[in-house]
């Protein structure tokens, strides 16, 4: 069984209808349910279609955020070889919002840096929820400056809903650490490609994000800030969220007409938890796609349309 989300009501209704039809197949095998269930099935299937064919922008917000998407470890499994993790900021500490580490995509050097969440309680916490301290953004600093000295193409997988606001972290130096990994990125010449996953929550995401091709999954969402918070601050009510979610576009389809990012990966029906290793080859294809745009790109070059990309964005914009 799938972890429906409140507005796939329609859909699991149906699923139940099919797995009841099926336990009772099973248990009085001479009942012939076939065909009710092959009529079923088309029915689900048909109101999933619809169904996601036109999610609103809090909708979507929902499936960026669904337990079960594939998670940064989850791509990192399926289309990185040879993957070598390295650890801490050189600084303070490890932290674990954040891997990073050098392998091999299609059979080529690549660092990789990417947020987790967490797939079940233990490694939720132990991930933070995917929300970076500031030793995780140093991390990364060290992992691109690394790469960059050695002529590697760096990838990042965006998976977060903000950098983590602790005191603790404030005092370390957040807004610091999130501008530097910034500056990092945009000084980079190497290639650098970034793909928004799941959620991409303000400054924890562009820290990573400042790339020459931004990717971002059909159903992920990308925004200054999260829907919950914006609510919070403009009306001093969190339950307006979806309201935030709508004006705030923050969807892929939105960002791409806006320029903000380059290329829209398309998901599975029902969103990338339904089927994961869709989800995650047709995101290898992207990312593939895009590094072999840059290849023959000098690091001059990389670097100056890199920053003249950022640059311009917001210019001109008709909303």
């Amino acid at each position: 069984m799938h972890n429906y989300l409140d507005f796939e009501k329609p859909v699991a209704d149906l699923d139940s209808q099919i797995l009841e039809l099926k336990r009772m197949s099973n248990d009085e095998g001479s009942l012939d349910v076939g065909d009710d269930i092959a009529r079923l099935e088309k029915r689900s299937h048909d109101a999933l279609v619809d169904l996601y064919r036109k999610l609103t922008p809090w909708q979507k917000t929902q499936v960026a955020r669904h337990p079960d998407r594939p998670h940064c470890l989850d791509y990192l499994e399926h289309l990185i070889t040879d993957f070598t993790p390295l650890a801490g900021d050189r600084y303070f500490a490890e932290d674990h919002a954040i891997i990073s580490g050098f392998g091999r995509f299609d059979g080529q050097p690549v660092a990789v840096i990417g947020q987790e969440k967490g797939s079940d309680t233990q490694s939720r916490l132990k991930h933070n929820f995917g929300m970076a301290r500031p030793e995780g953004y140093r991390k990364a600093v060290r992992l691109m400056e690394m790469a960059e000295r050695f002529h590697v193409p760096v990838l990042t997988l965006v998976d977060t809903a903000g950098a983590y606001p602790g005191i603790g972290a404030e005092e370390r130096g957040q807004a610091e650490a999130i501008a530097r990994s910034t500056e990092t990125c945009l000084n980079l010449k190497v290639p650098l490609v970034s793909v928004v996953i799941g959620e991409g929550g303000s400054g924890g995401a562009i820290a990573i994000a400042a790339a020459n091709r931004v990717l971002m999954l059909e159903h992920a969402i990308y925004s200054v800030i999260s829907p919950e918070a914006g609510a919070s601050i403009l009306w001093r009510d969190s339950s307006r969220a979806k309201d935030v979610a709508q004006a705030m576009k923050i969807t892929a389809q939105d960002l791409k007409n806006f320029g903000i990012i380059d290329q829209i990966i398309e998901e599975p029906i029902g969103g990338a938890h339904r089927d994961r290793m869709a989800a995650i080859n047709s995101t290898g294809a992207a990312i593939r796609q895009a590094f072999q745009s840059l290849s023959q790109t000098d690091g001059e070059t990389l670097k100056r349309e890199r920053r003249q990309k950022f640059l311009s964005m917001g210019r001109d914009l008709k909303v």
